[in-house]
């Protein structure tokens, strides 16, 4: 699939002046081309709602306003000229300043719309029948960790190139984790509960389940001690941790009673820290290991949820570390051996692996203590080099409190998403007076480390749907056998035993009492992407056997059915398809 790059930028320029004109609350950020077409990022002001239900009116008005043959011209002004036409935007001004030429290539639209844009890029398209828009999500600016918003699109010149392009993005859909959520009758949303709050259906609390139990074994197996903690916090308390300072935007408002002001839990680390400090502790005890399946909640913004990519309640495999200097490129080894094994047991692929390091030259957004991100970027990178894993250094991106590494996936759509992280933190440690007791007697400072095996089981699940395009690993499977009785009146008594049968050995069973014939039984059970679908008919009644067929084949299987019983049970205990 090729884009045209040209048309792309075209259709891109003429979305921010229509944005700019409809809402007057926008300041243009930037425009990214790519493999997939163009993404567009502005600054909205909160009161400016940017959702997918607008794109209909975008594309009639970006047409119509094409129709009345704008003015549109570009040019190259200097430096100094640039920064004047763009005072009143401040991303514009960090593009001139870091500009390698003297001479800013403008674009301007009609009377008020100007921009800066790649010289390469310079033909005027009278025919724009054929361009779409297809996601809007939120990220944040790197320099001023501003939230901004972004739509992503495409465009092609014809008729044909925009049916090729359209069939690659409607096979795209047919992978994206929230069509196969809902084949599978996972999760949903509901407008009257709230945008952002996930609903676990059946199956996929059952997948959730089996992935608690996963991560909780691996966990205790390596010395993770759980903890619960409660879901709100105090704002003194992330007054104290820094989080109110530096992550107050995405918190939901404050909860204020008599004499207390809370607010929903955005991260658990500060609880921790209070486990931690209920008693006295010496460096034989650490590293201190804590773990909860914490439920946090975070404001983003509408127009960024997605699925269960992006939501504003989340479940997280939530660990913290409490150690001493010499141990910390140790432990990071170890987590990360952690969350590979996870990661290959349950079946996902790692795209990349970034190394997020600080922007010295943002004080505000990180913590001014030069000293200590030298120390802790170093032993971050000493323990990736140890571990030879291939890296990028991505300055900027880093947590507030300390570096951390990102592992990366990718999803159906292209985007990059963060899963699991090993973030590194001394300042924690300082703000709430953490101690231990040194050889010597003495009490000193330890560290801290923040992880997530897996992140979020809502995020985790989206890029697992999507990876193995909604055929789960057996022993992840919410319905792992399908009971298809042929005729109901001749064969559903004994089908009902051998559900109870299986489901007393634990095997996830679904037995389908429908009147509908076989093909379609079989047919809704494919669809459901059940490994297992056994065929109940008179000769099983008869010699106590079951015939079975596997997901994607259509060979089918007799065997007695403790025998059956016992190769899916052992399956299931190993982890194995």
């Amino acid at each position: 699939m090729s884009i045209n790059k040209k048309i792309n930028y075209f259709v891109a320029e003429l979305l921010l002046f229509v944005l700019q004109n409809k809402y007057k609350k926008i300041i243009n950020v930037s425009i990214e081309l790519h493999d997939k077409g163009f993404r567009c990022i502005f600054k909205a002001n909160k009161d400016v709602k940017i959702s997918s239900n607008i794109f209909k009116n975008l594309k009639d008005e970006i047409n119509a306003i094409n129709n009345k043959n704008l003015q549109i011209s570009f040019t190259y002004v200097s430096k100094e000229t640039a920064i004047s036409k763009f005072k009143n935007n401040k991303y514009k001004l960090i593009q001139i300043r870091e500009a390698k030429y003297n001479k800013i290539p403008v674009i301007t639209i009609g009377k008020n719309f100007i921009d800066i844009r790649d010289s390469n890029f310079d033909k005027r398209f009278s025919n724009l029948k054929w361009f779409d828009f297809t996601n809007v999500s939120t990220i944040l600016h790197k320099k001023y960790n501003d939230k901004l918003t972004v739509i992503d699109g495409w465009a092609a010149e014809n008729e044909n190139d925009f049916a090729n392009i359209n069939d690659h993005f409607t096979k795209q859909t047919f992978e994206d984790h929230r069509k196969i959520g809902q084949d599978l009758e996972l999760f949903c949303f509901d407008k009257n509960i709230g945008q952002g709050l996930p609903i676990w259906l059946e199956n996929g609390t059952k997948i959730k389940f089996a992935l608690e139990q996963y991560c909780k074994n691996l966990l205790q197996l390596n010395d993770y001690k759980f903890v619960q903690t409660p879901i709100l916090g105090t704002v003194d308390l992330y007054k104290i941790s820094g989080h109110w300072n530096h992550y107050r935007e995405n918190m939901f408002p404050t909860i204020k009673t008599s004499d207390e002001e809370f607010v929903l839990k955005p991260m658990s680390c500060p609880h921790h820290i209070i486990c931690y400090k209920q008693k006295p502790h010496s460096y034989r005890e650490l590293p201190y290991r804590i773990a909860e399946f914490g439920i946090q909640h975070r404001y983003e913004a509408s127009g960024g949820l997605s699925g269960l990519e992006r939501v504003r309640q989340m479940q997280l495999v939530d660990t913290h570390t409490i150690l001493i200097q010499d141990q910390i490129i140790s432990e990071v080894k170890r987590i990360y051996k952690i969350i590979s094994e996870a990661h290959k047991v349950i079946g996902t692929s790692i795209y990349s692996i970034d190394l997020s390091l600080h922007d010295p030259k943002n004080k505000k957004k990180f913590f001014d203590n030069e000293k200590m991100w030298k120390s802790a970027e170093s032993q971050l990178e000493e323990a990736l080099k140890s571990l030879n894993q291939p890296y990028k250094r991505v300055v900027g991106e880093a947590a507030f409190y300390g570096p951390k590494i990102d592992i990366q996936m990718k999803t159906t759509l292209g985007r990059i998403i963060t899963i699991s992280t090993i973030q590194l933190d001394f300042l924690l440690p300082e703000r709430f007076n953490l101690q231990y007791i040194d050889k010597n007697g003495e009490k000193k400072q330890p560290i801290f480390i923040h992880a997530g095996v897996i992140g979020t089981f809502e995020r985790y699940l989206a890029i697992l749907l999507e990876q193995t395009k909604g055929k789960l690993p057996l022993w992840l499977s919410p319905i792992q056998v399908a009971i298809l009785p042929i005729n109901n009146k001749k064969h559903l008594t004994f089908s009902k035993k051998i559900h109870k049968l299986f489901i007393h050995n634990q095997i996830q069973s679904s037995l389908n009492e429908s009147d509908e014939r076989l093909n379609k039984k079989i047919r809704d059970a494919q669809i459901k992407k059940i490994p297992y679908q056994i065929i109940i008919g008179d000769n099983e009644i008869k010699t106590n056997k079951i015939s079975y067929r596997e997901y994607g084949k259509t060979a089918t299987k007799t065997i007695p059915i403790n025998k059956f019983i016992s190769l899916i049970s052992q399956k299931i205990k190993n982890k194995t398809k």
